[in-house]
């Protein structure tokens, strides 16, 4: 296949703060007249917006740029983008000899004079090295979200300005940077006009946005302008808050809003006071208890998400035993659970890993089942029952769809099959008629009975 100068194919991986960064950089580059393909095979330059957050998704993004540097075409050049290329570049360089060029997280314009450079010096084996810019920076103008049919991603901020001790996101990102309030409520209007039907807030913490700015509990500012302008989005969903910064305006908004879904993500990582403690994370579990406990009571049908990371080098059984008698007793309805790993350059380095990998497979495996009984159970509640759900496939040959209730976030939860005929987009009243661990299976109501 013959390669058109000036195409472009991106592949992302990692989380959803990389789609709306792979958007980003794909409406920069259309901007100045590159054309975007739907194969690696027959672009000029192929860009991979790579992860670096966990060994996992280090080992994915290298394969795919092994991958692809093998594949490459006479002519073709290879970008790796992204929290991997901006954290490990000299290594990367090493591992990935085929790379003909990179760029970081800081700033996505820096894909630019990267491939003038790659335009006018073709047969140069010297890469240019990232530029070391110390802060994200948010080009105005630019969109910051991604669409997946009538689902999407809108970003609000980016970095951290906590100290966890797992966590490398400081080193890789940089300090919390919040988007102006104008460009987010842009945004979320050009989401409304392509008719996106559901919004999902994302940041490092959500519940941080605009500290950097001075501004206290600026999310909820945020919400309470951009709720009432984006009167025809049904569904805004916030993703990625933090324990003790769920302020009373929120809950709130959350208890009258009809837009801002009853659903709390709020990734806990440990219920044992000295494991927080060690991990730099807040140890108030008491506060998590009465806080769950009083959303609950004021919204009814509020949907807690949470994740855990078992095996912290000073998880003693004892304290794993806390963790799960705490998921006992707070019956989360989502839950992630991760297996440490030490990551270089954070305080948990020097804890070392005395917890063998057997152990920490065996931990996440009994709180999962633990888990699993209790995700299960939530979901019987709705055998008999209606929910509307958001469509986002169909089969039309056997009357099947495919989306989710506002239970659900995209990619990490469950789904609802219905038999029914709709069209991508469209929200209707299914009644649940079984339920599993992570999925409802039901039937449209007829219209007659809606």
């Amino acid at each position: 296949m013959k390669i058109a100068p000036g195409t472009f194919f991106i592949t992302t991986l990692g989380c959803a703060k990389n789609q709306v960064d792979s958007s980003s950089i794909e409406s920069l580059l259309t901007r100045q007249g590159s054309i975007p393909v739907n194969t690696a095979s027959s672009a000029e330059y192929i860009i991979v917006n790579t992860c670096g957050f966990i060994h996992d998704a280090r080992t994915e993004s290298i394969h795919v740029l092994r991958k692809l540097a093998r594949q490459k075409k006479r002519g073709q050049k290879l970008i790796a983008a992204g929290c991997l290329s901006q954290r490990y570049q000299e290594a990367l360089l090493t591992q990935v000899p085929g790379i003909d060029g990179m760029i970081g997280t800081r700033d996505l314009s820096d894909i630019l004079p990267l491939l003038t450079h790659l335009r006018q010096a073709p047969d140069q084996t010297a890469l240019p090295a990232i530029p070391d810019h110390a802060r994200i920076r948010f080009l105005s103008g630019l969109p910051g979200y991604a669409v997946q049919g009538p689902s999407s991603y809108l970003k609000i901020a980016d970095g951290c300005r906590r100290s966890c001790a797992f966590c490398a996101i400081p080193g890789i990102k940089g300090a919390l940077v919040s988007r102006p309030k104008e460009d987010v409520l842009a945004d979320a209007l050009a989401l409304q006009a392509m008719g996106v039907r559901e919004i999902n807030l994302i940041a490092q913490d959500v519940t941080d946005y605009g500290q950097d700015l001075g501004i206290q509990d600026g999310l909820s500012d945020l919400l309470e302008e951009l709720l009432p302008s984006i009167p025809d989005v049904p569904w805004v969903r916030l993703l990625y808050t933090f324990p003790g910064y769920v302020s009373e305006r929120l809950i709130d908004l959350m208890a009258s809003s009809e837009q801002l879904l009853p659903y709390l993500d709020i990734p806990l990582q440990h219920a044992d006071p000295e494991v927080l403690r060690a991990m730099r994370r807040p140890t108030d579990v008491d506060w998590v208890r009465k806080t769950i406990a009083d959303m609950r009571i004021r919204i009814p049908e509020l949907v807690i998400r949470t994740t855990f990371i078992v095996g912290f080098p000073n998880e003693t059984q004892e304290r794993f035993n806390t963790l799960l008698d705490f998921v006992r007793e707070m019956q989360f309805d989502h839950v992630g659970v991760f297996t440490y790993s030490p990551e270089a350059g954070t305080p948990a380095e020097a804890l070392g890993d005395p917890i063998t990998q057997s152990v920490k497979e065996a931990r996440r495996e009994e709180l999962m089942t633990l888990q699993a009984g209790i995700s299960l159970r939530k979901n019987q509640i709705f055998k008999d029952k209606v929910l509307n759900m958001l469509v986002e496939g169909t089969d039309m040959e056997h009357n099947i769809l495919v989306g989710r209730s506002y239970r659900d976030a995209p990619e990490v939860d469950g789904l609802v099959i219905a038999e029914g005929k709709a069209e991508p987009g469209e929200m209707l009243p299914v009644r649940i008629k079984t339920a599993l661990q992570h999925d409802l299976f039901g039937e449209v109501l007829p219209p007659a009975a809606r």
